[in-house]
Formats: structure tokens, sequence, C-alpha cells
């Protein structure tokens, strides 16, 4: 379904601060794939997410979905095949705009739109209806600014938001990193839920070890702007931290130094 062919990007070239993101890098997410993304910081992970959405273009190389060459399309074009949560609670909404009115942009995405601007009923039954399912009680505060909510239920909304329209790929970028621990595994339960239910293609950028080996089908570790590591099936369910720490220093001919998916 999505295909980067020999990926490569590299920033500030020919400078002392050239950084070399990506490499070479080969990905083939077959439909209905969920892969969690874990690696050191500066592996490359947001990168390969960033160059997926067209915040910047690759270097060289290919991005191809569906079999459409998406390379040298603008961000705004791709916007309707793709749904995004970031780090960041505070990004993905407009916080001086009520809860229906930012489902309602997200409701509408990809499609052509008039001069006019109004919630349908049957659009504010859907939203409730979505909203139900967070368990949250966002329901009945539709009509509330999200600039109101805590930073837990403004990122649980961006996920119902970026899911609302089935994208063909969700991308995940450290969605919970910035939530505490248990906000974060509140957050974590409703993206399982809706990727499962909805079964949609998923690439989860995490810090966490323990995350990223109990959730989704497959695995992903990247160091250095590569993929050292694809682990899936029954190998990836059998999988524990010990066994991903000693699958990371033999790949990469060192051991794991990340102070931040150490401790976590």
């Amino acid at each position: 379904m999505i295909e980067l062919k020999n990926v490569s990007k590299t920033f500030n070239a020919n400078t002392i601060n050239e950084k070399r993101a990506l490499v070479n890098l080969n990905l083939t997410i077959e439909s209905g794939d969920f892969i969690t993304v874990i690696g050191g910081n500066g592996a490359g992970k947001s990168t390969m997410l960033n160059l997926i959405a067209g915040v910047f273009p690759c270097d060289s190389g290919k991005i191809m979905l569906d079999g459409e060459d998406l390379t040298r399309l603008p961000e705004y074009r791709r916007a309707k095949l793709l749904g995004r949560v970031f780090q960041d609670p505070m990004r993905g909404t407009a916080a001086d705009m009520g809860i229906d009115e930012n489902l309602a942009m997200a409701y509408r995405r990809g499609k052509s739109r008039g001069f006019r601007w109004g919630i349908r009923r049957e659009e504010r039954d859907l939203y409730r209806e979505k909203l139900k399912t967070l368990e949250l009680g966002l329901e009945d505060r539709l009509t509330s600014k999200v600039g109101l909510l805590s930073g837990g239920q403004r990122q649980a909304l961006t996920l119902l938001m970026a899911t609302l329209q089935k994208p063909k790929l969700l991308l995940l970028d450290e969605h919970t990193a910035a939530l505490d621990p248990k906000t974060a595994r509140k957050v974590l339960e409703l993206t399982d839920e809706i990727i499962s239910r909805d079964h949609l293609t998923t690439l989860m950028v995490t810090h966490n070890m323990r995350d990223a080996i109990r959730l989704g089908n497959r695995l992903i570790m990247m160091d250095e702007g590569r993929i050292i590591l694809d682990i899936k099936g029954e190998e990836k369910k059998n999988l524990q931290v010990k066994d991903l720490l000693e699958l990371f220093e033999k790949a990469s001919g060192s051991a794991m130094d990340n102070d931040r998916m150490l401790l976590s």
C-alpha cells in the first residue's frame, strides 16, 4: 500500500551542521499494518513521517501510495489521504473554536465546500456518537472551546479528528509523550481501539519500548537514518525489552545509550 524506495534526506548539506537524516531508506507498508517505530534521538523517525506527509521534500527516492507517486505532491494535496497526530497536544486543533467546529473541519477534509458554514443536526448527532466512544464526557460539551480542554482530552479529540474520515495512512508522532502516564495509557487504549475497529494502516513513532512491543503487528527500529530491525509475527509476539536491546546491539554494533528509551 505504502512504499518508500531509496528515500534520502540531508539537512544543511555541505555545511558544518550537515545531518544525514535518512539514508537510502526502503520500507513497504501493507494495507492494515499497524507498525510501531522506535529508535534514539536523530534516528530519522520523525523525518520519515514528515517526508510521507509532505512537510518537506526528500532529496532522492520515491514515496508511493497505492501505485501513485506522492514524492512531489504538496502537503495540502496529501492531507485528504493522511491522518496525523503530533506530540504536542496543542497542535492539530483550533483552540478558539468549539469541539463541534473542530470536528466539522476534520469531517469536511478533502470534500468540496461552498460558502455556507453550518453544522447540520445529523452531523452533531454523528459527533456526539463519536465522542461517546472516547468516554471523556465530551459529547455533552460540543460547543466548548477546545482551548479549555486538558492535554489528554485535546489529544484524544485530535486522534478522533485524524481518523474521522478513515485515512489511508495514520501517522502518530510520539502522540502520548507529552502526557502524564495515566493519561498516556488512556490515549494509547483509544488509539488501539480505533485502529483495530476501523482497520487503519498506521505508523506510530514511540520512545517506549514496551508500548512498541505490545501494540501493533510489526515493529521497526531505526538508527542513523536506516531501518536496522523489522520484526513481525510470532517473533514480535514473543519479544521482550531485553531481547530488543540485544537485537539493537547486534544490528547497530553498539549498545543502546538513549536514556529516554531506557528509562521508559
